[in-house]
């Protein structure tokens, strides 16, 4: 069953399940319309680390002209979903913990990496960091996962 096993999801190569696993996960993001309204991007996927993109808009401003927090925590939260899902099964937030660093600049892209800390069969913990394309960092983040054993149902 698939929802039991760990997936090495490689940028080319590996087994038929793995690029069926990392391509419908693909495919789910380009269809996600939350993610599409915010015009992320997904541009990497591996077992225990994903990266989204999306370029800071000044409609994404709070009412003092600087970054919503609702915007990067959205970032954060496209790139903690994306990686939760790398084990094969529907993977759900339990908690997640943002600390604000620095406010991008209209015009900046953005790119949210998320790393698998530690996993058992039932949760797993992440760090999240947020940067700018020039390297400063906007947020980080630790977040923890339940693995709720079900198939994913995009698969």
């Amino acid at each position: 069953m698939l929802g039991s096993c760990r997936f090495r999801l490689l940028p080319s190569g590996g087994t038929t399940v793995e690029m069926q696993l990392k391509e419908a996960i693909f495919s789910q993001v380009k269809k996600e319309p939350y993610a599409q309204a915010l015009k992320m991007e997904l541009v990497a996927l591996e077992e225990g680390f994903s990266a989204v993109e999306m370029d800071y808009r000044a409609e994404m401003d709070n009412m003092f002209g600087r970054a919503h927090g609702g915007a990067i925590f959205s970032l954060i939260d496209e790139a903690f979903e994306t990686v939760c899902q790398t084990v094969g099964s529907v993977t759900v937030a339990l908690n997640v913990a943002v600390n604000y660093v620095a406010s991008p600049e209209t015009g900046a892209r953005l790119r949210a990496e998320a790393r698998e800390v530690s996993g058992t069969k039932r949760t797993a913990t992440y760090d999240i960091k947020v940067h700018d394309q020039k390297g400063t960092l906007i947020a980080v983040c630790q977040a923890v996962a339940y693995r709720t054993g079900k198939p994913l149902p995009f698969m």
